[in-house]
């Protein structure tokens, strides 16, 4: 075996994904044995497996430590890229609807951390370099298509998040932070701003739980295709509604509370969450 110098490992990791690029056109149709084999049973689940999930996301994300950490910094270096961008071009109302976007590319975004913790209930070894063989998986063209899906979903909610700016607080940009504060929390314009964005973003965030939850741990681990993945998702959703519902307000609690230091806290509630999202997948689909 010969070790190879990150230039050359980068090249190999654009060349698979440029070969699973290509089969995206057919992502939603997978394998004759994936369109006729009978839809994935649904376990009931309560509370008490999302706490086991979470508990097991962070033995994953302790045993593999600065690998994982290392990996998950992209997170909060495109937050703090994008906050410094929305702050020196007047787009401050978005700052808030930038943050809480974590949630909908979210599943998309841990992909890799489902692949270290499938790696791991294997008992085999992998370390943060494995993260990126998604690319090499069957599937990989499905994943991201439906990623992209995501990526499409979030753009959607932050130009919902602008009209409603503007309908309420708008148009104008606010002359500075604290001035938009003021607005936002201390005039009735700036509750309605506050009452409408939340409920338009529930809906988005309800929207890509259903679809999302399931639906990447799925791709990865089996073979389906991507309606099926996708209407996978929601039966599980719906199957487990108190539940899953429950999951969201975790993860948004979560992303909330990563979110407040500059982003930082991102480098750990993200990584327990990705992990954990791959055994809440495992207790919902039984193997």
């Amino acid at each position: 075996m010969t070790i190879r110098n990150p230039i050359e490992w980068s090249v190999d990791q654009l060349r698979l994904a440029a070969t699973a690029v290509e089969t995206t056109g057919r992502a939603w149709v997978g394998t004759d044995e994936a369109l006729h084999a009978p839809l994935p049973e649904i376990r009931r689940i309560g509370p008490a497996d999302l706490r086991d999930a979470l508990a097991e996301g962070f033995a994953d994300f302790a045993a593999y430590r600065t690998d994982v950490v290392f990996l998950c910094l992209i997170y909060p270096a495109l937050g703090l890229i994008l906050a410094s961008l929305a702050s020196g071009y007047g787009m401050v109302p978005l700052l808030f609807p930038i943050a809480s976007g974590f949630a909908l590319v979210g599943p998309f975004a841990a992909i890799g951390l489902y692949e270290l913790s499938r790696r791991r209930e294997r008992a085999a070894e992998a370390g943060w370099p494995d993260a990126f063989s998604v690319v090499r998986a069957p599937a990989f063209g499905k994943i991201l298509v439906l990623g992209l899906t995501l990526v499409v979903v979030f753009l959607l909610w932050l130009g919902a998040a602008e009209a409603i700016y503007t309908m309420t607080l708008g148009p104008e940009p606010p002359a500075s932070l604290s001035a938009f504060a003021h607005d936002v929390l201390g005039t009735p314009a700036g509750w309605a701003l506050i009452a409408i964005g939340v409920s338009v973003g529930f809906l988005f965030a309800v929207l890509v739980l259903m679809i999302a939850t399931v639906s990447f741990p799925l791709l990865l681990d089996r073979d389906t295709a991507l309606g099926v993945a996708m209407l996978t998702s929601v039966r599980a959703v719906v199957a487990n509604a108190g539940t899953m519902a429950l999951w969201g307000f975790i993860v948004a609690v979560g992303l909330v509370v990563g979110s407040i230091p500059l982003f930082l806290g991102l480098v750990v509630i993200m990584p327990v969450l990705g992990h954990a999202t791959w055994h809440l997948y495992r207790k919902l689909l039984p193997r």
